[in-house]
């Protein structure tokens, strides 16, 4: 089974949680086969989760060597500038410890007063990266949305639904899967 879910906020990417939040196994019941998630999205992020119980391409989607693109909508307090924008594309360190996130592509999609609206896709997945590259250049994060996931978009999908992938998304992920670098 290889669904791509619409992941509302406020869901934990678990298959349970022992603090009793709400987990996107809720919403995935109905799937019939046990799948899991391939990647998180964090609680208060919401857009595009795949799920699979396909271990061995999860591993392969996921792996950090794979240098998938994934493409996120966020939406900032304030306006984003020029210097964030250049900051963003060629890397930050977000976890203090001097190594700084791989290049990433910026996308201005709506400035208004004191809001933000870009796209920005990277090449990598650590932990809260959007977020933590943002809070790196003086940007708050108001709204996390990703869309895309090596070019397997989310479409109209509606939030808290969920759908079989189609034989031109599997054999996307499958290719990327099977390289051993995707290009960046």
């Amino acid at each position: 089974y290889y669904i791509m879910l619409n992941k509302p906020r406020g869901y934990v990417t678990t298959m349970s949680d022992e603090l009793g939040r709400k987990c996107v196994a809720e919403l995935v019941e109905d799937v019939g086969a046990a799948v899991y998630p391939v990647g998180r999205l964090d609680r208060d992020s919401e857009g595009l989760l795949l799920l699979t119980n396909d271990g061995e391409f999860a591993n392969a989607v996921m792996h950090p060597r794979k240098h998938v693109p994934k493409t996120y909508r966020v939406t900032v307090r304030s306006n984003i500038n020029d210097a964030q924008i250049e900051k963003l594309e060629n890397g930050v360190d977000i976890d203090g410890d001097g190594r700084e996130t791989l290049p990433a592509n910026v996308r201005i999609i709506e400035k208004s007063a004191g809001r933000s609206v870009f796209e920005i896709t990277i090449f990598e997945g650590r932990n809260r990266q959007i977020r933590k590259m943002c809070d790196a250049v003086g940007l708050e994060v108001l709204r996390l949305k990703r869309t895309e996931i090596a070019g397997v978009k989310m479409g109209m999908l509606k939030q808290g639904d969920w759908r079989h992938l189609n034989e031109r998304e599997m054999q996307r992920l499958t290719s990327i899967s099977k390289n051993k670098e995707i290009a960046k």
